[in-house]
């Protein structure tokens, strides 16, 4: 069965990757629906050879991951209660269901933003079964994968391909570290944005409504 796996894994690799940038978005599609594929390398192959335009493959590829990711999110939609119920009591169910409603849209942004072996689709079958918005979710999971694949691009135009892997061990040494700077980073971003937000809306309410005598 591996063995059958493989081939079939090596098959459609030789079919799409010359596919350019649209081979990117269909082969980190199907790496998020079903068989996991080596999206670092790549990603890195493909930067390398156009990199020009790096920007195209990390949005395709991002573009992918949220649409493929939508397959383990409605089978988690459909029928992951009981599934997860199996596993673990009603207790740490409704534990994990208070915690997901609270920070929903960062328990799928931080984990897309995470390589491997970080479980993902653990979380997006998670999301489903906790019913997250399919928006929220489609936007979490871009944004999360646009920003990893962009700094995995980066890293590549300036240093190879070679630092993909190199990327991944670093990361997984210093896992801790890296949600630590990622879960500050965001949490700064939100309050920026609410704030903006905020003042905007602020000074729309403090602005003088029109007079009977200025019309």
């Amino acid at each position: 069965m591996t063995r059958l796996l493989l081939k079939y894994k090596l098959f459609v690799l030789a079919v799409i990757t010359p596919l350019g940038f649209w081979g990117a978005g269909i082969i980190s599609l199907i790496d998020a629906a079903s068989i996991p594929v080596p999206m670092e390398l790549i990603m890195a192959g493909y930067v390398w050879n156009d990199r020009h335009h790096f920007y195209l493959y990390t949005f395709m590829a991002a573009a992918g991951a949220a649409i493929g990711g939508l397959v383990p999110f409605y089978l988690g939609r459909a029928g992951g209660e009981l599934f997860l119920l199996r596993r673990i009591d009603r207790a740490r169910y409704e534990q994990m269901l208070h915690r997901f409603e609270k920070q929903e849209f960062l328990a799928m942004l931080v984990p897309s933003l995470l390589p491997p072996p970080t479980p993902w689709k653990a979380f997006v079958f998670a999301a489903g079964v906790f019913e997250m918005p399919t928006w929220n979710f489609l936007l979490a999971v871009f944004l999360g994968r646009v920003i990893r694949f962009t700094i995995e691009a980066l890293l590549v135009v300036h240093y190879g391909p070679q630092i993909a892997g190199l990327t991944g061990e670093l990361l997984k040494q210093h896992l801790r570290a890296v949600l630590t700077v990622l879960c500050v980073g965001v949490a700064v971003l939100g309050f920026w944005i609410v704030r903006k937000v905020y003042r905007r809306r602020r000074g729309a309410a403090v602005l003088p409504t029109p007079s009977a005598k200025n019309l």
